[in-house]
């Protein structure tokens, strides 16, 4: 373990820092906290874990590639032999025996840059939303594009290219995995639960506006690498102003004088849930209920992208920095 260290972002995460800064203290390796102005007694709980804390400037914009990225450099004056770091939130708690495995599958992988395990609700069946977080979380194991924020890296390979995009409010962690691909790194997720994730999301407000961000990452990730040979956001960018804005306006625009008929286009909404259920059931064998639901917000969420990518691009034509879209809950 001696080879692995730990990086923990967060703010006002309440209980569910404690939980995080408990299950790296029990793998005895160094870990740094970074903090992003919270005002819930989080730098006394981490230093009271044992952790090493960076406080970040509160002149500079709050990020999660900011934290860290901060929180990698502290770590690397710590403990400058690190080999892989852990990325992990204070919203989550690290599986135990997770560090070992991750460094071993990275220790057989010379070209590995980034190894990923399962993510998995904390409250699974609190709300239909933390239930699609735990199905957005169940990605087949094997070689991927990318992956999410929590992930343990190579520490040479995510040095080399300069760590995350700490500009980026959303979708840094794809946009870094392109970074890392373009160089020869690989990414990998395997068999192997790694976290626990509190998403505390009861609320559709709080759904909204994480796929809001989302689309506003699709269209950030485009503008940065949406030219061959690394695409980033493309497709999905296509497929949101499709089904968010194009398909309304042909089933809706002519209606008065097709008396109605183009209304039938909307079944496309029905037909692109019905195929997005099926290959979840066939790729991750997902029971049907589950399938079903995962499928219809996917559909449902194509509106909320679609204000999310508007919101970037007004935004870049008018020379505006993007704010930090918050959708999380409250500390538990």
């Amino acid at each position: 373990m001696s080879r692995v260290g730990v990086v923990i972002i967060g703010r006002n995460e309440g209980e569910r820092l404690r939980r995080c800064l408990r299950s790296a203290a029990g793998e005895r390796v160094p870990t740094i906290y970074v903090d992003s102005g919270s005002t819930d007694g989080s730098v006394a709980a981490a230093r009271e874990a044992g952790a090493d804390v960076v406080e970040l400037d509160l002149s500079s914009p709050f990020t999660a590639g900011r934290a860290r990225n901060a929180g990698f450099e502290r770590l690397r004056e710590r403990a400058p032999d690190i080999a892989f770091v852990q990325f992990v939130d204070g919203d989550c708690e690290l599986t135990p025996g997770w560090l070992d495995r991750g460094a071993v599958e990275m220790e057989k992988r010379p070209d590995a840059a980034i190894v990923a395990g399962r993510v998995r609700e904390r409250f699974r069946e609190a709300s239909i939303y933390n239930r699609l977080c735990d199905i957005e979380w169940d990605a087949p194991a094997g070689e991927s594009e990318s992956c999410g924020g929590i992930l343990m890296a190579r520490a040479v390979a995510f040095r080399d290219v300069g760590g995350f995009n700490p500009a980026m409010i959303a979708g840094e962690e794809p946009e870094l995995c392109v970074r890392l691909r373009e160089r020869g790194g690989r990414i990998f997720r395997i068999d192997a639960d790694m976290a626990t994730h509190d998403a505390a999301m009861t609320r559709f407000g709080q759904w909204w506006k994480r796929m809001v961000r989302g689309g506003h990452a699709y269209a950030e990730g485009f503008a940065m690498h949406g030219g061959p040979p690394m695409l980033l956001g493309a497709r999905e960018g296509r497929s949101i102003w499709f089904w968010g804005l194009l398909l309304p306006l042909l089933a809706l625009g002519p209606a008065w004088w097709t008396r109605g008929w183009s209304l039938l286009l909307l079944l496309g909404y029905a037909a692109l849930a019905w195929r997005i259920g099926r290959g979840l059931k066939r790729k991750l064998r997902l029971a049907a209920r589950d399938a079903r639901l995962y499928a219809a917000f996917t559909v449902l969420g194509k509106f909320p992208q679609l204000l999310g990518q508007v919101k970037y691009w007004r935004g870049r034509l008018m020379g505006k920095r993007s704010r930090l879209i918050e959708h999380k809950g409250g500390p538990r």
